[in-house]
């Protein structure tokens, strides 16, 4: 059975601005960015489009380039602390005028999607008693592209909080998923508090006296004039999506734990779920065949935009072997994963 589809999904987009913090880490290193931004087509006007996204494989290359460059392995570090909350936009902007720390953490992970999107989850920031955690979500298996992602996030969190309170933060824990790196000291170095690697997620936690930092630039009718845009379009955003596309946006991050059942994902719609089967038959579609097409795209995209290896994809897309991965995208495009990875790349 082939499967067609006319709105591919994409690993995931991420606002233009994030390329000013690569440029600057660049720049206190003496390598111009200008050269390698022009490879990646990123001229002043691209940069200058107030909705240009860019891919988040593509994200992934720029920077891992930009370590060449450097030769700076902890490159992401350093990117993280030369992020701005204007690069982020809207909310960005919208943050740096919340009242404390912890409105502007909470602002920070409501409105990602206005400046970043990834299939495999959102940021969340989990509050308890003594304090929060700030996380990351999962980006394993982690290579030479993507362990920067994660440094430059977390340490851009930090960096971003500093600004809205205007002095440094004690960050209790940092927690990151992949093993030590040989720059690994530069961590308790640049973000000053304990770190441990191989932990089961990536996030830093902040104390109840951290949060409770305030904004000496607060200004409230502003806070709350900003906080209105940013729901304005976040609403707009969402409201666009089909159900179909809801369904497959719920669908994606399930897939690596196993095979998501219509159950689970009618309950994170809030809808029972003989309705949404209903629905989706309304709509010329069923649910198994979601999840395979979901499977296939998000699969032609690990292949085509990454160089990870095709069991690492079997593993990120549920599949019980390699061999049963390649059976079926071989039954889904008429192509073996090989043959799709080298016809790409002849294209590109």
């Amino acid at each position: 059975m082939t499967i067609a589809t006319s709105t591919p999904m994409r690993l995931g987009d991420l606002s233009v601005g994030f390329t000013h913090s690569i440029a600057a880490a660049m720049a206190q290193h003496g390598v111009a960015a200008a050269p390698l931004f022009e490879r990646f087509e990123l001229d002043t006007e691209r940069l200058a489009q107030p909705h240009a996204r860019l891919s988040i494989a593509r994200y992934m290359r720029l920077g891992h380039a930009a370590i060449e460059l450097t030769e700076n392995p902890a490159l992401g570090l350093s990117i993280g602390q030369h992020s701005m909350l204007h690069h982020l936009g809207l909310a960005g902007i919208t943050a740096a005028q919340a009242p404390s720390v912890r409105a502007a953490a909470r602002c920070l992970c409501r409105f990602e999607p206005l400046y970043a999107q990834n299939y495999r989850g959102v940021s969340q920031f989990i509050e308890d008693s003594t304090g929060a955690w700030f996380s990351f979500y999962s980006i394993a298996p982690y290579n030479a592209y993507n362990c920067f992602v994660v440094e430059s996030v977390l340490s851009g969190w930090v960096h971003y909080l500093q600004q809205v309170c205007q002095q440094d933060l004690d960050i209790n824990a940092l927690q990151i998923e992949y093993a030590a790196p040989a720059y690994a000291e530069v961590f308790s170095q640049q973000l000053n508090c304990p770190v441990a690697f191989n932990a089961t997620h990536n996030r830093l936690r902040l104390s109840q006296a951290s949060l409770a930092l305030s904004n000496p630039n607060h200004c409230p009718s502003t806070w709350h004039a900003l906080l209105e845009l940013c729901e304005q379009q976040l609403a707009l955003k969402t409201r666009t999506y089909s159900l179909v596309e809801q369904v497959r946006q719920q669908i994606a991050p399930l897939l690596k734990t196993g095979e998501p059942n219509i159950e689970l994902i009618a309950k994170k719609l809030q809808m029972p779920s003989w309705t949404l089967r209903r629905k989706l038959t309304a709509q010329g579609t069923q649910f198994r065949q979601l999840v395979n097409q979901t499977r296939f795209e998000l699969a032609s995209s690990y292949i085509r935009d990454t160089d990870l290896t095709f069991g690492e994809i079997s593993w990120l897309l549920g599949f019980s072997s390699a061999e049963a991965f390649q059976r079926a995208f071989k039954r889904w495009s008429q192509q073996t994963p090989g043959e799709f990875r080298r016809s790409a790349l002849k294209q590109s």
